[in-house]
Order: C-alpha cells, then sequence, then structure tokens
C-alpha cells in the first residue's frame, strides 16, 4: 500500500501560517557609467518554473545602468517577459537588526554608509564595502594556493580563466573606447589572489561586457575590500588616488592616461601582494560583501551561460522541465531566514545552471549540491563550475565545495544520500506536477529534523484529509512575500514558503 493512503501514525497539529512580508531594501545607486552614452545592457533570460530546465524567453534590453546581481532559479507556470540586463538593478537582499559588524575584525561599524562610491572619502569607501555584512566567525576565506611573500613562485601554472577578451574585442563586434586604437585597446588587470592577470581590450558593445566598468569595478574591490586603510590610500585617496585617476581619464576620453593608471594600480597591488598584504587581510576576514558575490558571479555568468543562452530555449510543454530564475537577492534573503553558515549543508533540487549552487558556495562559504536532468543546462552548469573555481581562485577566495549532479534527483544515489544530512533544500516547485510534489513529499521523510525546504508553493494543501496528508504531519509550514523585483519572470511580489522538518 502507497505511503500516502495509509493514515498517519502522527499527531496532526495545526499547519503554522504566518504571513510576513520581506522587506525590499532601497535601491542602491548606479555604478559609475564607462562611457559619457549610456549603453544598452544585455539581455537576460525571463523564465519558468520546474524541477530541471528552462523556458529560456530573452528579455528585452534596458538603457539603464545597472548594478550588479545574480540570476537564480524559481518558478512560474506563466512565462512573463521583463525588463533585464547583465547588470540588473536590484536591491541587496535585506539585512537582519542584528547583522553583524564589519568584516575586518578590527574596524568598528559605520551605520551612516552612503554607496554612492565616488561621493565618499576613502575611509567611507572601505567601510561602504564591509557594513552590515554577513560574517561567520568559522569560516576561512583565504584560498589554500594563496601564501605570503614568494605565493607567485609556488603557481606552476596559469589559472584557466576565460579572459574578458574572448568574449569582448573587436574581433567580437566591439569598438575601442577612450580615443584608442584597436592595437593600443589591449590591456592586463591584475587580481588579489594571484599573480596571474587577465586580458581585455579597452572596447564597447551591445550585449558585451564593459571593460572600462568592469576594470574600474575590479580595481575599486581590491582596494576597499582587501587593504587596510592605510594600504588602500594610494587607490582610493579622493584627488590623487588610482581610482581617480582612471575616472578622470575616462570622463576626458583619455585612453593612455587610463591605461598608465591601470599600470600603477598593477605594479601597486603586485608588490603588495608579495608583501603577504593580501593573505594577512583575508586572514582577519570571515565573509565577503555582497556586492562583490554579485560580481564575481556575474563575471562567471557572463563568460560561460550568457554566451549559449539559445541553448536553453528547449523544453517539453506540460512537463516538469521549466523553470524561472529566483534572483541573487532572493536567494540571499533566503540564506539569511534559514541562518545559513559554513558549516551546514545547500541542497537545490532543480538546480538548472548551478546559479544558486556556486552563489551558496561563495556567499557561504557552505558545501553545496545540486542536482539537474536537462543535458544542456547541466553542460552549462559544469563550465560555470569550472570558471566559478578559476575566479575564486583569482580573487584568492575560498569557497565552499561545490557537487553537481545529473539525472532525476528522485533516483540519484548522491542526492538521496546527502539529504539525510542537509539543513536547507531549495525546491523551485511552482510548476511542479501533483504527482512530483508527491515524490518530494515522500523523499522529505529522510531529512532530519529542523532542516528548512524553501519553495514557491506548500507541501501543504488545505483540500486534503489531515490524517492522509502525510506532508501536514512531517512539516510545519511559514508562508512568507518576496517583495518586487525578486524573481525573473515578474517585477511584481509574490509568495513563497519556508517548511521545517518536524522532530
Amino acid at each position: 500500500m502507497s505511503i500516502f493512503n495509509q493514515k498517519s501514525k502522527f499527531k496532526v497539529k495545526t499547519e503554522i501560517r504566518t504571513v510576513r512580508q520581506a522587506v525590499a531594501p532601497k535601491p542602491r545607486p548606479p555604478p559609475p557609467s564607462s562611457s559619457s552614452s549610456t549603453p544598452s545592457s544585455k539581455p537576460r533570460l525571463a523564465t519558468t518554473g520546474g524541477s530541471s530546465g528552462f523556458l529560456a524567453v530573452p528579455s528585452p534590453s534596458s538603457s539603464s545602468s545597472r548594478a550588479p546581481a545574480s540570476r537564480h532559479k524559481s518558478a512560474s507556470p506563466l512565462p512573463g517577459e521583463r525588463s533585464a540586463s547583465r547588470k540588473r538593478a536590484l536591491p541587496s537582499a535585506s539585512r537582519s537588526p542584528a547583522s553583524p559588524s564589519p568584516l575586518f575584525d578590527d574596524e568598528s561599524g559605520d551605520d551612516d554608509v552612503d554607496d554612492d562610491w565616488e561621493a565618499l572619502d576613502a575611509r567611507k569607501r572601505r567601510k561602504g564595502a564591509h557594513a552590515g555584512d554577513r560574517v561567520d566567525l568559522n569560516r576561512q576565506l583565504c584560498h589554500p594556493k594563496l601564501g605570503a611573500e614568494g605565493e607567485g613562485e609556488q603557481q606552476q601554472r596559469p589559472v584557466p580563466i576565460i579572459h574578458a577578451v574572448d568574449v569582448a574585442s573587436v574581433r567580437h563586434k566591439c569598438q575601442p573606447v577612450l580615443g584608442l586604437t584597436e592595437e593600443e585597446a589591449n590591456i592586463r588587470l591584475q587580481y588579489p589572489g594571484t599573480r596571474d592577470s587577465e586580458r581585455y581590450q579597452l572596447v564597447w558593445g551591445k550585449d558585451k561586457i564593459d571593460a572600462v566598468k568592469d576594470i574600474m569595478k575590479v580595481v575599486n574591490f581590491a582596494a576597499s575590500i582587501y587593504l587596510t586603510e592605510e594600504e588602500a590610500r594610494p587607490f582610493l585617496d579622493q584627488n590623487t588616488g588610482i581610482y581617480r585617476k582612471l575616472e578622470k581619464s575616462r570622463n576626458t576620453n583619455n585612453g593612455a592616461d587610463f591605461k598608465a593608471a591601470l599600470k600603477q594600480y598593477n605594479q601597486t597591488l603586485i608588490a603588495l601582494r608579495k608583501e603577504g598584504a593580501i593573505v594577512r587581510n583575508l586572514r582577519a576576514m570571515h565573509g565577503i560583501p555582497r556586492d562583490l558575490v554579485d560580481f564575481i558571479l556575474d563575471q562567471v555568468y557572463d563568460r560561460t551561460v550568457a554566451l549559449k543562452v539559445e541553448l536553453l530555449a528547449k523544453y517539453e510543454n506540460g512537463t516538469d522541465n521549466v523553470y524561472g530564475e529566483l534572483l541573487h537577492p532572493f536567494i540571499s534573503d533566503i540564506f539569511e531566514r534559514t541562518n545559513m553558515t559554513s558549516d551546514k549543508v545547500f541542497v537545490d533540487l532543480g538546480s538548472g545552471v548551478g546559479n544558486v549552487v556556486v552563489q551558496a558556495a561563495l556567499e557561504i562559504g557552505c558545501e553545496s549540491w545540486g542536482c539537474e536532468m536537462m543535458e544542456n543546462a547541466c553542460n552549462l552548469a559544469d563550465e560555470q563550475k569550472r570558471e566559478f573555481a578559476a575566479r575564486c581562485r583569482l580573487w584568492g577566495l575560498a569557497p565552499g565545495k561545490v557537487h553537481l549532479e545529473r539525472g532525476d534527483f528522485r533516483k540519484n544515489d548522491k542526492i538521496l544520500s546527502v539529504l539525510k544530512r542537509a539543513d536547507v533544500v531549495l525546491v523551485n516547485n511552482q510548476a511542479f506536477t501533483s504527482q512530483l510534489n508527491d515524490s518530494l513529499v515522500n523523499m522529505f521523510l529522510d531529512l532530519k529534523p529542523g532542516c528548512k525546504i524553501v519553495s514557491l508553493k506548500t507541501f501543504v494543501h488545505d483540500n486534503k484529509i489531515a490524517e492522509n496528508d502525510v506532508a501536514s504531519s512531517i512539516l510545519d509550514v511559514e508562508h512568507l512575500t518576496y517583495p518586487e523585483e525578486y524573481v525573473s519572470w515578474t517585477s511584481a511580489s509574490g509568495t513563497f514558503c519556508i517548511s521545517t522538518r518536524k522532530g
């Protein structure tokens, strides 16, 4: 006899139906434009929900300058288009009133932080990168291959990144900027974590990586996050700093001065890394600012998935093989609500191209699992995983372990095994069939007490007879509302659930 037809041995309690509104924080000001005219942004996916796969609908381009945000999955049965871009203008996830102070142990917080970096002095710019971000004292951020002095000699092979020039160059129908010729536009950019550099061309093209803007962001992040106030002064001094020089040369369209300032940045950062400043400061940090998380995830996505979006457009109508995206702020909010930390286990059932899996590994530093059955999505997820590992090495950061499985999560032995020790399970089930949702409830019987299940729809239904409703016997459900701009298929708010496995 099926378990769903048996009388429950549990005493059924009334389902918890606390409805709370997730407060959307104020949008951040847009970052400085890399040119006098505002370029069109890259089309993103507006997708529908399901267990494993995409209905990929290219969204219309937006002409507004946008802050970075990652793209992560969820579900909706009805596809819709909304304005989206490579750098979406999305609010960061709301913070708990008890959020810890800055990531550097020896710095005090500053509650009155303005995110308009160009309007701030060097000290406030540094604090703006850290204030209100997640701190996990058990997390070690420093990449194991990032040593102290002499680190460069320990590295045998170049970090295998996809360079910006490989996806945005004159060869890719982009135009040189800052008054440079094609030959003059080639530059190299240093990162904090390795002696390797990334190759760029100072070009701009529709739906392509904006080289000047990206380079300036890397300089800003490297100085404001990885260095002490004194070390950061040559970079962030309002009048004479390297970042200010980059701003001036960009605003005056002076490519020679921009390249000279970038060369100074590269040389100064290399010297600081050789002195051991980077590794020393990283070892004093226990969390990554969300702005940097966003940016790294964007770098990975733009060099992998964004190049092959058309591969995700095939799906079977009326099946579970469709999905949409929970955007990065939503996922960060989920991590907050479920108290995720680096010593916990995260599982995404129906993980698509792996966006949420790598976000959990980077933002939280936890063991992170995903399972997907659509071949094209799995192949792109593998590409993201490789680029993600290389990018973390470039930035000198140690992420959590990423595991990506292929196939039906109901039959995958590794997934069934890890679910027994999972702390948070994400299931974007809004477009799931009732049969698949019932199968998931059966899988949840093996979850440990206290495990959190985040879903777009509840597994406990009002129209079921309580004594035959296994879900109500094993799950306490909290009904929540997410704010606008949290999902890819609509700009409107909506509802989701966090279910807790009963003891």
